[in-house]
């Protein structure tokens, strides 16, 4: 796993303003945890070796069978199950495919490509005979842009390729985006979802995977049972039932979006990239993302994510997401002070 990503509250004492993780950090999930308080026994007893509930619940959500869903214990196991599955090839040739990914992008992929011994490519189309497994984050981050359905139809459609499509960001944009019956009926994608990000609960861990039940299987058998805790499991169950999901209407979120980046824009030695979900790319044409994250931290209690561990991103380089009018406006007077000042 790579070190360094967003959320790394942790390491600070008093942040009241969360800029830093992808998610929406104002949901109400006052039911949740009073559900959760109820079934606080679960963790007495063994959870199902796979959340065969959970996974036929999704299935139905999504108009596909049960055995072409897997639940992952966050979308980032899934990523990991993946490049495991197939290190000796699509078609188990006994040889790793290449890998493509295109920067600037969630570092995980490539992470866990090379923890498998996959080499490099530098185009997501393979040679004839070959195999190569290509990353998509769509919505990407960390920049908010969105691949066009027609660029990744023209990907899948070449012999060879296994395209993975993260769309763990999917409920945060207006974008037209592939259904779990467009990849299953195209036979060669794997889409991986994250319940983590619809219903704002990074800390249980859960998300999903949906391809062909073929590609589910091959993945499957590389997860340890009991990968999904019980409490996780519940969670899921309780949102699904209860709630569409636990960020903003979207309209409205969209529109403070840009307010916000039009905001940061203006402010002298900032650009900020055009996006077509609730986070943004920062450029700063003076100091640094970690000094601007540590004044910001400390003398403002807000906190952003340094985007200077990207591939292909540099020191200058920071990610924020939106939140709360009123915060918002702090976190660009804040950014503006610093710029003045730097």
């Amino acid at each position: 796993m790579i070190e360094g990503h967003g959320d790394d509250i942790y390491k600070y004492s008093d942040i009241r303003m969360n800029f830093s993780s992808n998610i929406y950090s104002h949901a109400d999930l006052s039911g949740l945890y009073g559900h959760l308080k109820e079934h606080l026994h679960l963790i007495s007893s063994y959870p199902e070796p796979q959340p065969y509930k959970l996974r036929n619940c999704l299935a139905a959500r999504h108009g596909v069978e049960p055995e072409s869903v897997l639940v992952t214990n966050g979308a980032t196991e899934a990523i990991y199950l993946i490049a495991q599955a197939f290190r000796n090839g699509v078609q188990k040739t006994g040889r790793a495919p290449s890998f493509y990914v295109k920067n600037p992008t969630f570092s995980e992929y490539e992470d866990a490509m090379r923890n498998f011994s996959y080499v490099e490519a530098e185009m997501p189309v393979p040679a004839s005979g070959e195999e190569r497994l290509v990353w998509m984050c769509n919505p990407n981050n960390p920049t908010g842009e969105i691949t066009p359905q027609e660029e990744i139809a023209a990907v899948a459609s070449h012999d060879g390729v296994l395209l993975t499509i993260d769309q763990s960001y999917e409920h945060y944009t207006k974008a037209k985006l592939l259904t779990a019956a467009d990849a299953v009926k195209m036979g060669n994608v794997i889409l991986v979802h994250s319940m983590t990000k619809n219903y704002a609960i990074p800390g249980l861990r859960i998300g999903y995977i949906v391809a062909t039940p073929e590609l589910i299987q091959r993945v499957s058998q590389c997860q340890h049972p009991w990968s999904v805790n019980a409490l996780a499991i519940e969670a899921s169950l309780f949102l699904l039932k209860e709630h569409d999901n636990l960020i903003p209407a979207l309209d409205d979120y969209l529109h403070e979006t840009e307010l916000l980046r039009t905001a940061l824009s203006g402010i002298g030695g900032i650009s900020v990239a055009p996006t077509q979900t609730n986070f943004m790319l920062c450029t700063m044409d003076k100091g640094t993302a970690a000094q601007l994250k540590t004044y910001l931290a400390e003398k403002h209690h807000i906190l952003i994510r340094d985007a200077s561990n990207f591939t292909g991103l540099s020191e200058r380089h920071f990610r924020v997401t939106t939140q709360l009018p009123e915060e918002n406006r702090a976190l660009v007077a804040a950014v503006k002070e610093y710029m003045a000042d730097v």
